[in-house]
């Protein structure tokens, strides 16, 4: 199984097919791209039109000179095709920097050279960043952190812990069902584990690694993913406010180590694979009091049971219209 094409804006608004591995990662080390005649912003896809959360409140000073930093960097438009294509608009200015840097680009060069050799990567290209496109920086109202996608064919698809409509519910979502049950009297589990409905409520659903090869969990940590998860970490941290971080199990918790616990709350208990579930995540509350917090600030509370089994993909502009 090949990644999917990823299609980019043409001058007249439709979406051109991409033919070639280049289209994927960008172009390959050492080859003459065409510099970019906009911000790199401006190439991104527009938002999903699902109804926004309440506002962030002003950024910190720092964050902002972080911005006006970040907003000085142009990014190529070959080199980082995939990015322009596909990385959120709320997303992408603050991420430029970032994505510019040596270790990036040479994560983009390993990406390109697995894919040369024929190797199946998840998800396809297309989904490396649908977490940007479901859940805008701007509406982000509770982290999940993951650490690396599915590795079986058609489960990955961009979103931690989520899989396809079709795929059989993993077992460590299974048990997040059951401690929703535990939460929450009324909330019946979905016979599916596609999770673009709490995603396109404001729940980041993140992994630190978001790429793996076939069959090979975690082949692809320590490439790259977990400095720019952590950018993606920092963002939120310091950008929203009263957001709520759902740290599950050792790997999380370094994750999110540096998380304001006085503008956010931080939640902590051990992963819900079945290996450690028992061991208190199925009554930690977790679920339930995310929504106590959000209530407590003025927020809209997540409806955890809005899990239908199709969702529109954000990537398209009129994709929420026709949900």
């Amino acid at each position: 199984m090949t990644a999917a094409p990823t299609t980019a804006p043409t001058a007249d608004g439709r979406r051109a097919k991409r033919k070639t591995l280049d289209s994927y990662f960008g172009a390959p080390a050492g080859k003459k791209a065409a510099a970019s005649s906009k911000p790199a912003g401006e190439a991104a896809p527009a938002a999903s039109k699902a109804p926004r959360a309440a506002a962030a409140k002003a950024a910190p000073a720092a964050a902002a000179e972080d911005d006006a930093e970040d907003s000085t960097v142009e990014l190529d438009k070959d080199e980082y095709g995939l990015e322009l294509a596909t990385v959120d608009a709320s997303w992408l200015p603050h991420l430029r920097a970032e994505l510019a840097k040596p270790y990036f680009k040479q994560l983009k060069r390993f990406l390109r050279e697995e894919h040369q050799k024929g190797k199946q990567i998840f998800p396809p290209a297309r989904d490396l960043y649908s977490w940007t496109r479901f859940a805008p920086l701007d509406r982000v109202r509770v982290v999940i952190l993951g650490q690396d996608p599915y590795h079986g064919p058609g489960q990955a698809h961009g979103l931690a812990f989520s899989v396809r409509p079709g795929v059989r519910v993993p077992p460590s979502l299974a048990n997040m069902y059951r401690a929703l049950k535990n939460d929450f009297d009324d909330f019946a589990a979905p016979k599916h584990g596609y999770l673009g409905g709490w995603a396109q409520q404001g729940v980041l659903l993140l992994n630190a690694a978001l790429s793996v090869e076939a069959h090979k969990a975690n082949s692809h940590s320590g490439k790259g993913w977990e400095q720019l998860t952590d950018r993606v970490v920092e963002l939120v941290n310091r950008r929203r406010e009263n957001v709520v971080f759902m740290l599950w199990g050792s790997h999380a918790q370094k994750k999110g180590a540096r998380v304001d616990r006085k503008r956010h709350l931080v939640l902590t208990t051990v992963h819900p694979s079945p290996l450690s579930a028992h061991r208190g995540f199925l009554t930690a509350g977790h679920f339930r009091r995310a929504n106590e917090y959000l209530i407590e600030h003025g927020l809209e509370p997540i409806e955890w049971s809005r899990l239908p089994a199709e969702e529109a993909d954000p990537l398209e502009p009129d994709a929420a219209a026709s949900a």
